[in-house]
């Protein structure tokens, strides 16, 4: 990998993703990250800079939640870098109550599932044109929560759900992601590209942001000394950097000294990661431009 990569980033506007993002720049990276607010994007700009004054930061505009809009972004960045050293994958939302895209999927397969999957496909030829490169998806252990998977039915489910039965719905967007991440290390054998998931752990940074008591919970939570948003970001950082990985490719790692975690069934299949990464490349078939800037 390059001494200064060109990574790009998406969730970098708060929480986890933020903190990593400071750290990659730290570290001499170029940083591009994707961004729906344009004063929160500002404010990650000024904190990347004032972190690692002369950093190369750049911001491109996109809503996750409208699949145009990403494969506008995809194409956008495709065009513009000759080269992706890494591409790591973080955005992502837990909603309390169900809504439904323009597209007419739930917001939270949307944005945590098809998003990150339509952004890869389209970057997929610049990360193998760049290799050695690797891409890094922010899954979860609440996975565990799904109740498994139905794939046809829970790609298209727009069902309401209360606030108790939202854990189930997030849990099938973690898991589907790595699931995906899966499928495509083994897409990517012999390509150059490594593919890995992870879980970040509890993080109190960002905590139920559509909670009304959420700035109270995360006061305690930080008194308590609980949920450090640094070990989070720190796993991020260690899986778009370290060369040592074990497995190089399609390893699914723990917050916890990065050990390798074994996936929720259906993710430990192959045969059903294929069959979601089918029914997900045929959903998104024929989606294929965005404002960004330099900041």
């Amino acid at each position: 990998m390059h001494i200064n990569p060109t990574i790009v980033f998406t969730g970098a506007t708060s929480g986890i993703g933020q903190l990593a993002a400071i750290e990659l720049a730290r570290r001499g990276a170029h940083l591009v990250f994707t961004a729906r607010d344009k004063a929160k994007a500002a404010a990650t700009c000024g904190r990347l800079h004032a972190a690692m004054p002369g950093a190369r930061v750049d911001v491109h505009y996109a809503d996750f939640s409208s699949l145009d809009s990403v494969a506008a972004l995809a194409s956008q960045i495709a065009t513009r870098y000759e080269r992706i050293d890494v591409l790591v994958n973080n955005a992502g939302l837990h909603a309390f109550e169900q809504r439904v895209t323009v597209d007419g999927y739930a917001e939270m397969i949307a944005v945590n599932y098809l998003a990150p999957w339509l952004l890869t496909d389209i970057l997929r030829d610049t990360l193998v044109r760049s290799a050695p490169s690797r891409i890094v998806t922010v899954a979860s252990e609440a996975s565990k929560r799904s109740g498994g998977l139905e794939t046809d039915r829970d790609l298209s489910d727009t069902a309401p759900f209360t606030r108790l039965g939202s854990s189930r719905v997030y849990g099938k967007t973690k898991l589907m992601n790595i699931m995906f991440s899966q499928e495509l290390a083994r897409q990517l054998e012999g390509t150059g590209v490594a593919a890995h998931c992870l879980d970040p752990g509890f993080n109190v940074t960002g905590l139920g942001r559509e909670l009304g008591f959420a700035a109270q919970l995360a006061k305690a939570f930080n008194w308590l000394r609980i949920g450090d948003p640094q070990r989070g970001a720190g796993i991020i950082v260690r899986l778009a950097t370290d060369s040592d990985l074990s497995p190089p490719s399609g390893g699914y790692f723990s917050v916890k000294d990065a050990r390798a975690l074994l996936p929720a069934p259906p993710a430990d299949s192959t045969a059903a990661c294929q069959e979601l990464w089918a029914a997900t490349s045929a959903l998104l078939a024929g989606r294929g431009m965005a404002a960004s800037r330099i900041c």
